[in-house]
């Protein structure tokens, strides 16, 4: 799909949903919709489009040439020590908004939201995320396939790390390894958790110095952009043997995993695939010790709709790529977590990750 396609679809959303415009700031949706990833930082940027497909870029002047660059038509630069606002009120004059319904990124920031509201008082501003999910988070066949190279970065990665692991080593050496092996991969790192016992029963753990030692569950949670598409993927391992009660747990898990994956199809419910991983550890005595969602959408975004939670009732499509990531945690003591990230099909899901293995891996020491 072009992206003027991409600018069209939104703009049939933005009539939907009763809006007259939308303004993006985002550089992942500018990004998205027209190839531009410019941020703007504490400078005023909206990249405005209406529901009757009309495209118009206020930017600072520094980034005026690589807006024309890639297409945009309708840009007004505005140079430092300048007022932004005067092209933005034009917005509002030329494309009747002045008392309009307006739909804006959920990450524009507060400074830029209370300039446009003073000018337009009369107007109403909203939250868009939901207009332009509604686009990102049905993926075009392109972006499957990026969503595979990326993961493909990734496993390849733990691959070569895991049989390096040994006890001695630190959480951050280990963490090094995997961002040094993504690195080769063509990956650029996003994201690394290392987190070993005790540690590893904190999901956002940030890597330490903590050593490892004989016995520890170690958590590998890692992933790198590549083309622009983010990869996720998690991997539970004991340091040398392991404990009776870690492979208990760890097979909790993975019939969880298994779980959800088995019932990912068009048409079913997102929390009906949470409740699938959640059903299987909450059988197992272990429900309290799983206190997150099963998963959350990715893309051009580590987390992105749709998420798969509880709370959310909306159908799945082909297309929808999001992550299976169920863990338990037992603070002191270990946690547990394995996450694969999936892309939903016409009759049931792709995996963008090789399978992870049925019993806990130990290393060789």
């Amino acid at each position: 799909m072009t992206m003027a396609n991409r600018v069209e679809r939104l703009a049939e959303r933005i009539g939907e949903t009763g809006a007259d415009a939308f303004i993006a700031w985002d550089p992942v949706t500018m990004g998205y919709l027209l190839g531009f990833h410019e941020n703007a930082h504490e400078r005023f940027l909206a990249l405005a489009i209406s529901a009757k497909g009309e495209v118009r870029l206020i930017c600072p002047a520094l980034t005026e040439s690589q807006a024309r660059r890639i297409g945009i038509q309708d840009i007004r630069p505005w140079k430092d020590g300048e007022d932004p606002m005067g092209h933005f009120f034009e917005l509002a004059r030329d494309w009747n908004l002045k008392s309009a319904i307006i739909a804006v990124d959920a990450v524009l920031p507060a400074r830029q939201l209370l300039k446009m509201q003073d000018w337009l008082p009369a107007a109403l501003f909203k939250d868009g995320e939901s207009i332009v999910a509604s686009l990102m988070s049905r993926k075009e066949p392109e972006e499957i396939d990026r969503l595979r190279k990326a993961g493909a970065v990734a496993d390849e990665t733990f691959l070569e790390v895991f049989p390096k692991i040994r006890a001695g080593q630190t959480e951050r050496q280990i963490e090094k390894m995997l961002n040094d092996g993504m690195t080769a991969r063509g990956g650029t790192p996003a994201f690394a958790i290392v987190a070993a016992g005790a540690n590893a029963a904190e999901p956002h753990h940030l890597s330490d110095d903590t050593v490892l030692k004989t016995g520890d569950t170690l958590i590998l949670d890692f992933g790198c952009e590549r083309q622009g598409y983010i990869s996720d993927i998690t991997r539970t391992v004991s340091v040398g043997p392991a404990s009776d009660s870690a492979k208990e747990m760890y097979d909790l898990v993975y019939r969880a995993h298994m779980a959800a994956r088995k019932a990912i199809r068009p048409g079913v419910p997102a929390n009906s695939i949470d409740k699938a991983a959640r059903d299987v550890i909450v059988a197992g005595g272990a429900g309290e010790a799983f206190f997150h969602r099963t998963g959350h959408g990715i893309g051009m975004q580590g987390h992105e709709h749709p998420y798969i939670n509880d709370s959310n009732s909306e159908p799945l499509e082909p297309g929808n790529c999001f992550s299976i990531e169920p863990g338990v945690y037992f603070a002191g003591e270990l946690g547990i977590r394995i996450e694969n990230i999936v892309a939903v099909t016409e009759d049931g899901h792709e995996s963008m990750n090789a399978e992870p293995s049925p019993t806990l891996l130990e290393t060789g020491g």
